[in-house]
């Protein structure tokens, strides 16, 4: 009698070990798959509402510098002196609604010429400076 008992208590003992392993997998999936429901949506407008609402193009424009030489800056594509920059620039920033120049420079232009478009632009009213690299 007694062996009948432990041959018994043998085969009436679970194996865990797919449990668990099952069970982390679904933890894993559902780590996964949390941030995926989280999602923000996109709001879409119908456009004749979109379309009276939508800011002037105008002001959203960049101001773009490339600086050409020690004395010469192009301001959007028209070319003027240094020494004038100030005065170029400033009704472009208080036209635009967020102020962003960007600022790239070309080879051989020295350091100090650079710095003084820099200091010129922010003097001027720019609000952000992005300066473009090669």
């Amino acid at each position: 009698m007694r062996q009948n008992f432990k041959e018994s208590d043998a085969s009436e003992n679970v194996n865990m070990t797919p449990v668990i392993d099952v069970s982390l997998v679904l933890v894993v999936i559902l780590l996964l798959a949390t941030p995926l429901a989280f999602e923000s949506s996109i709001s879409v407008r119908r456009s004749p509402q979109a379309a009276s609402q939508a800011p002037d193009p105008r002001t959203l424009e960049r101001i773009e510098l490339d600086v050409l030489s020690e004395t010469r800056v192009q301001v959007n594509r028209q070319t003027v002196e240094r020494a004038a920059l100030a005065a170029t620039l400033s009704p472009l920033l208080q036209a635009s609604a967020h102020g962003v120049v960007t600022v790239s420079c070309r080879d051989g232009v020295s350091h100090g010429a650079f710095v003084d478009v820099l200091d010129q632009t922010k003097m001027s009213g720019a609000s952000e400076i992005a300066v473009l690299g090669r």
